[in-house]
């Protein structure tokens, strides 16, 4: 009876290790298993060089959604998908930019607000975008006199 009671023991010990390693791993991963809580909205832009996918979506500075899944589309343009928390809205004329965090930092999205009344919903294409500064084209042309 003793070596029962120990048996049952470490078996629940051992599954409640592996359901916080479980956990662990999501939340790391920073994956959702249980429904979702954002909606998506789409921006394109001409050139997101450095930006990947489950990149930070900002506005000041605060947290507010992830870059989904990045894509080309039929004209040229890179149509990016921001998964935004369900409790933040975000109106429709909102400029959507590729930022660098720090010097040699991640790329992520920043928003700024625009103020329209109404407000992007579900599938939406968001039209003010600013692509990301290319560095090493404003070098080359500076260097070569294209200035």
């Amino acid at each position: 009876m003793k070596k029962l009671n120990i048996e049952i023991v470490v078996g629940v010990f051992a599954l409640v290790g592996i359901l916080c390693l479980a956990w662990l791993s999501v939340k790391l991963g920073k994956q959702e298993i249980l429904g979702t809580n954002y909606y998506s909205v789409y921006a394109e832009f001409e050139s997101i060089s450095g930006l990947r996918n489950n990149a930070e979506i900002e506005v000041a500075g605060v947290l507010i959604g992830r870059v989904g899944n990045i894509a080309l589309n039929s004209s040229g343009l890179a149509k990016v998908e921001m998964r935004i928390r369900n409790d933040f809205e975000i109106p429709d004329d909102s400029i959507i930019s590729v930022k660098t965090r720090g010097l040699i930092g991640d790329r992520i999205l920043s928003v700024s607000l625009g103020g329209s009344p109404k407000i992007a919903k579900q599938g939406d294409v968001l039209m003010e975008t600013e692509s990301v500064l290319d560095l090493e084209s404003l070098i080359s042309d500076f260097i070569f006199g294209k200035v």
